[in-house]
């Protein structure tokens, strides 16, 4: 039996990685975890969901103050904007959770070879000149931002950014414009647009928020124009020019027209990510990526490298934090001769702007290229919290399979959507009927309840519409 350094080793620690060293090592196996960042936690809590997140909840605050929705409740106020001290807070959120994931892995005795990783074998990674064995091998390298062709992101200059740059501008943007109408776009553009900025986002398909139900991404085209954001849909960008400290952005029908230029302070190119595999040498071992620049996995997350395995951006499915979660702990499981178990049909998605929104299972498009179905909707207008909160915009709505009932897929515009999707997935997971949940109590007055009433009426009996 082969001598190696570990019996796992790690390379990567973002929410996958990290995740999968620690469960590893919990089931007893000597693991080391790979990673060049300054601090653990990979893209999602250095820079994406955690930063941003601390943006969106403080400017919030701020928007709700210089809009007069504090002063409808009586609460009068005049905010003035700090917004180093608002970026402070945002450091200090990710300095508190980065250190937490190093302490855990001190705690579980995970060993951290800080650099790039790269194969120089099937079982072997070079790290910063110094050879490391493991006799499993597990890819968790995350992704990165989508370049624009022809458009060069220059995050230090603050004119043309990325996501990481837009977590960090110096000033409020007077115009910014946003290429790209999904979840990082709207909600950095979101962000910038509570604190002052004239936001503009571009988006090459007719609706906001790819691969969501349609009901959704129809009412969030009237709720973020509602909210003050202009909507440039089925409209391309043909070309960025920066000139000192703006930009002209040029665009033009999706179909082809008559082009228009925009000028902006600042432009944020959010077209999306790309699975992060170069430098690890994978010609050495004799494996290749996909047409998407993903590495192909079975059910067991094993590449066809026998001891090589991948989990979360880096192999097919939806880029998002907690399917890597689910997919690190999966794949320790498996490693140590368990069952690793992840349900990726039962993937939540939340886009976390004000109201949220969320979704889990089959769109009612998807939906009915199966098969009849039946669809239940309640307006959160009609929801006794959501009415005392002053949000009233949303909705919940339910799939359901006309003969079985079975729930197959739920959808929420809400405040809180992306907690109120946990009861959705977590009932679908158990194979819930519209009828369970219809019957199942709710707790009152609670935005949940808007649940309860939307798997009612797939029988066409809500009570509060």
């Amino acid at each position: 039996m082969a001598d190696y350094d570990f019996d796992v080793i790690v390379i990567g620690a973002g929410p996958g990685g990290y995740v999968a060293a620690i469960r590893a090592a919990q089931l007893g196996l000597k693991v080391a975890c790979v990673e060049s960042r300054a601090t653990l936690g990979g893209t999602c809590l250095n820079v994406g969901c955690i930063p941003s997140k601390a943006m969106l909840h403080a400017s919030e605050y701020f928007d709700a103050a210089a809009n007069g929705a504090m002063a409808k409740m009586g609460v009068e106020v005049t905010p003035k904007l700090n917004l180093e001290a608002m970026h402070g807070q945002r450091r200090d959120a990710v300095k508190q959770l980065t250190g937490g994931i190093e302490m855990l892995f001190r705690k579980n005795k995970v060993t951290w070879l800080k650099g790039h990783a790269k194969f120089t074998g099937e079982h072997t990674v070079e790290v910063e000149g110094e050879s490391h064995s493991a006799r499993e091998i597990v890819i968790a390298t995350g992704s990165s931002v989508t370049p624009l062709p022809g458009v060069e992101i220059d995050n230090d200059k603050g004119v043309v950014v990325d996501s990481t740059g837009a977590l960090d501008l110096p000033a409020v943007p007077k115009t910014m414009v946003v290429i790209g109408g999904g979840v990082i776009g709207l909600e950095l553009g979101s962000v910038w647009r509570r604190l002052g900025a004239e936001v503009t986002v571009v988006e090459f398909l007719d609706q906001l928020l790819p691969g969501m139900d349609a009901d959704v991404r129809k009412e969030a085209g009237k709720i973020f124009k509602k909210q003050g954001m202009t909507l440039k849909l089925s409209t391309k960008v043909t070309g960025v020019e920066v000139k000192g400290k703006s930009a002209r952005v040029t665009v033009e029908p999706a179909a082809g027209g008559e082009s228009e230029v925009l000028e902006a302070d600042c432009v944020l190119v959010s077209i999306g990510r790309r699975p992060n595999t170069e430098g690890l040498n994978l010609e050495a071992i004799g494996l290749e990526t996909n047409q998407r620049g993903q590495i192909e996995v079975d059910g067991q997350f094993r590449t066809k490298v026998k001891g090589v395995r991948a989990i979360g951006d880096v192999v097919p499915g939806p880029m998002l934090a907690h399917k890597a979660e689910d997919e690190g702990i999966a794949v320790a499981e498996w490693i140590a001769g368990q069952i690793g178990i992840v349900n990726h049909n039962l993937i939540p998605g939340v886009v976390y702007t004000m109201p949220e929104f969320a979704g889990v299972g089959l769109t009612e498009e998807a939906a009915k290229e199966r098969g009849a179905i039946k669809v239940g909707k309640f307006p959160m207008l009609a929801n006794s919290r959501a009415k005392t909160n002053h949000e009233p915009d949303g909705f919940v709505k339910v799939i359901a399979d006309a003969e079985t009932d079975e729930v197959l897929g739920v959808w929420c515009i809400a405040s809180v959507a992306g907690t109120m999707i946990a009861q959705a997935t977590q009932a679908m997971e158990f194979g819930a009927l519209s009828e369970d949940i219809a019957y199942t109590c709710h707790a009152h007055p609670t935005h949940s309840e808007a649940i309860k009433e939307a798997a009612m009426a797939v029988r066409g009996k809500p009570i509060h519409m």
